[in-house]
Order: C-alpha cells, then structure tokens, then sequence
C-alpha cells in the first residue's frame, strides 16, 4: 500500500500504544494472566477445556469487535483486548496438546509457520510491520491476527521447552528473561527495530507464563504457592492499575507528530543491521544449544506428566509401599473421597463428581508439604494417580468407563 492508499483509506488515530516500558510490564502482567485464568477456568473450576475455549472465543469476538469499532487507542479495551487474545491463544494450544494429542514439537513448529505466513502476507500488502503505522483497518486486522499466533506460539514454545528440560517454576523464568535482555541488547547496539520488537513480544510470553507458574506453585515444587486464583487477582489488579494510570496520564498515547516518524526514529545503517541479524542468530544457536544439554540431563517432565495425567509412576513401587509411610487418616480421608466421586459417577451425577473431586484435590494439595518428605516415591505415585483422575472426571466429554477406571485404579493405589 502506497503512502497515497493510506492517506486515502485512513480513518482513524493510532490504535495501539507507544512502545515504552508501561508497554513492556503491562503486557507481561497479561500473558501471566492469560496462563493462570486459563488453568483456574479449565481446571480449579472444573468447567473444562473445550468449553472453557469456546467461552474466551464468544468474549474475544464481542471484545475485539469494541476495539475495532474505535477510533483511536483507548487504553482500558486496548488492553482487555490483549488480556482475552492471551487466554484464547493459550486455551487453543492447551486443545491441540490435550484433546487432540499434538506434540508441542509439532504445535510449536505450525504456530510458528502461521506467524511467518501472518507477517509475509501483512508485509506484502502493507510494506511494513510497524507497531506504529496501525492506523488502518487492514494493518489492525493483521496485527490482531499476529498478536494472537504470538500467544498460541509462545504457549507452544514455552511449554516444549518445559517438557524436554524438566525445569522448576522459578528456573524456567531465566531462559526466556534471559533471551529479551539479548534482544535489548541487539536493539540497542543497532538490530532492526521491529525485528527487535517482535522477537521480544514473542517471548514475553513464555516469561509471563512462567511467571504465573512460579507464582501459582506449591513452595513443595519450588513455587511461592500463591494458587491460581490468587494470582489471576493479582496480576489482575495490576494490570488494572496500570491502565488507570496511563488512561490519565496518557504516557502511551502516539501522537499525529509521533505517526509522522516510522519506527526506528533513527535506523541504523544496513550494514549494522546484517550485523545484528547476525548476533540474533547466535543467541538462537547458543539458546537450542542449552536447551538441548539440559534435555540430555535426567529429569521428570513436569509438563508432560500433568497433560497426559499419567504421572511419573517408578515401576518398583507397589500399592501397599504407597502408603506405607502416609498417616492413616489422611489415606482414609482421600479414600472416602474417591469412593464419593466413584459413587456420584456411577449414579450418573457428573456434576456432584466434579465438584466432589475437587475436594480431593484441595486436601491432597493442602497435605503436599507434609507428605511429600515422608516418601518422595509413594507421593509422585499418589500424585499421578490423582491428576489422571482429575482429568477423567474433568473432560469436556466425561466418558463413564474412564472415570471409573481412573477412579479404581487411585483406590487400588490408596489401598
């Protein structure tokens, strides 16, 4: 598009911020949320996956659809927009890993592919991928579009890099921190600056999402056993107070001045650019070299073993080592429950199930810290059995024999 077509077509101040540090915090404050409403929705609610997405799709078309019937940034929807595009795009990886059994590997690699197609054909129309030329409707659609293949690929790629390194809540925040400093850097010596900008959107991410995960982890698991819910709250009033401050203050808001002006106010010359493409691609060699070293180091899949519910189960542990060196009482506690929830389940009462289940979870995650230190063994068992009962009773399309038989095989492991 000719600058002549934009001139011609434009109807509308710019709809998306200045780039500044509010932008930065405010936008990991959303992909956190994005990660920890996901998880509270799906799973503490029990309300479960497909339903859970098919909810955030409804809100995302009616909250987009505000957005784009504006005329200029509007601080408040401009940011719920993102908040909701972050629990969508996560809620539709979660389905291709859960429902649908696709690799992360493979759900990272077409996320990926989609976002190359996304910016190619943005790029070939519009001759720009600039935060901020969006004074178009053509560039917002594309720029919604991006943003929300951003969040489905960072959820991808970040839940991979879990999977194949085993990393607890709080390590698992260095990689993807550590990688937008590098991209500062790299912008800041000269790289392109929307490459640079792009780069580090992606990543955010991850980092938010692993934020969420450390916040919301039991301390057992390395975590500040926050909980989901508490730090959606949290995050959430964050992200609130963030945009009452910048609504007021108006920190973000690009000028006509401002639109004048691409991207880069001062681009650096082509030579250095090549230059900074080239450190780029070191940092993704250095980045995949790492990740592969710590793949080749033993671990548990911490990811891996909640989605599939199986649990890392050690083969030469039998039912009655299990709860061999657990008191009493707290067995028989979590007997009586998965006796209620097979009971409720055979009767046909699925929504009783749900919510006796969750009994179970609160108490066994409630006795964690106490019963893991007694047998780290036996617990990773329990643990497994648990959340493969979890996700029977929780699925989208309860199926009577699988609650049943994840149910019975808990109790064998109780007895």
């Amino acid at each position: 598009m000719t600058n002549s077509q934009v001139g011609a077509t434009r109807r509308m101040l710019s709809k998306v911020p200045e780039v500044t540090v509010w932008f930065w915090v405010i936008k990991i404050l959303c992909t956190t949320v994005g990660e920890t409403v996901a998880d509270w929705i799906n799973s503490s609610l029990g309300v479960g996956l497909t339903l859970t997405a098919l909810l955030f799709t409804v809100v995302l078309a009616v909250v987009l659809g505000w957005q784009m019937r504006l005329d200029r940034y509007v601080p408040l929807v401009y940011w719920l927009t993102v908040v909701v595009l972050s629990v969508t795009g996560t809620l539709y990886t979660d389905i291709l890993t859960d429902n649908l059994a696709v690799p992360l590997a493979v759900s990272t690699s077409l996320f990926a592919v989609a976002l190359a197609v996304v910016f190619g054909v943005w790029f070939a129309r519009e001759r720009t991928l600039s935060i901020h030329s969006i004074v178009t409707l053509p560039r917002e659609l594309f720029y919604w579009l991006a943003v929300l293949v951003t969040f489905a690929l960072g959820t991808a790629a970040g839940d991979w890099t879990l999977s194949v390194t085993g990393w607890g809540p709080g390590t698992s925040v260095l990689l993807p921190a550590g990688l937008i400093a590098a991209v500062v850097l790299g912008w800041r010596l000269g790289a392109n600056a929307v490459l640079s900008f792009w780069l580090a959107y992606i990543l955010t991410r991850p980092l938010g999402a692993n934020l969420g995960d450390w916040f919301a982890s039991p301390t057992a698991e390395h975590g500040l056993g926050v909980g989901t819910a508490l730090t959606s709250v949290l995050f959430l009033a964050g992200i609130l107070a963030t945009v009452v401050y910048l609504t007021r203050s108006r920190r973000d808001v690009i000028t006509d001045h401002h639109l004048a002006q691409p991207l880069e106010v001062a681009p650096a010359p082509p030579v250095r650019e090549r230059i900074m493409l080239g450190y780029f691609v070191i940092v993704a060699v250095v980045a995949g070299s790492l990740l592969v070293w710590a793949s080749s180091q033993p671990h548990s899949s911490a990811v891996t073993d909640e989605e599939t519910g199986a649990g890392p189960v050690p083969a030469e542990v039998t039912p009655g080592q299990v709860t061999a060196k657990f008191p009493a009482a707290e067995i028989a506690k979590f007997r009586t429950i998965t006796q209620d929830t097979l009971s409720k389940v055979q009767a046909g009462n699925q929504s009783g199930a749900k919510a006796r289940i969750k009994d179970l979870e609160t108490a066994w995650d409630q006795d964690q810290d106490t019963l893991e230190p007694l047998d780290k063994s036996a617990w990773a068992v329990l643990d497994g059995r648990i959340d493969g009962a979890l996700k029977a009773v929780r699925a989208s399309t309860p199926d009577s024999a699988t609650e049943t038989l994840a149910l019975t095989t808990l109790l064998t492991a109780l007895g």
